[in-house]
């Protein structure tokens, strides 16, 4: 079986202004502080002895490969991003950045916030403007329904409000 996977298709460059910080942060942390401290930890296991049996150095060399891998992808990533920072046009309808309320079919509201792929967390609040929900909202007015095309069938939502932050505001 061969290990070789196709390159996933990349996501929409855009990202808030937190978003970018928060990947910055993340790039910092990994190269200037956890990177240091890893590489100590694999020279003193190294100097141990034997290393086919040494569980620090092999971790540690694991660890080393799993750092360098994201920093290489934080580095290209941060290197094609847009950072919008206010709406994308009218913001009286949904656009990247726009913090929406919609109503499903059985009434119940639920707050969205429309982000990039690099920085959506569905606990926190925040979805994908490449999700199917962030694609159909987009550009979409309130009082707009919006039909959702899902496995279990169409669902229909209410676009009850839109906001943006008062950073992202014109």
């Amino acid at each position: 079986m061969s290990r070789y996977r196709p390159p996933r298709k990349a996501g929409s460059p855009y990202i808030t202004p937190e978003g970018e910080a928060a990947l910055r942060a993340e790039l910092h942390n990994l190269w200037k502080v956890e990177r240091p401290e890893v590489t100590k930890a694999v020279s003193a296991a190294a100097a141990n002895g034997d290393r086919s049996e040494n569980g620090d150095y092999i971790y540690g060399k694991k660890r080393l490969r799993e750092i360098d891998s994201r920093v290489r992808f934080l580095r290209k990533r941060l290197d094609v991003l847009q950072v919008v920072a206010e709406p994308l046009g009218d913001p009286a309808k949904t656009w990247f950045g726009a913090r929406v309320t919609v109503e499903d079919e059985a009434g119940k509201e639920h707050v969205w916030r429309i982000v990039g792929p690099d920085e959506f967390d569905v606990s926190r609040g925040t979805i994908s403007c490449d999700s199917p929900l962030g694609r159909a909202l987009l550009g979409k007015e309130i009082d707009t329904e919006v039909l959702l095309e899902t496995p279990s069938g169409t669902q229909r939502w209410i676009l009850v409000t839109v906001s943006y932050d008062p950073t992202t505001a014109r």
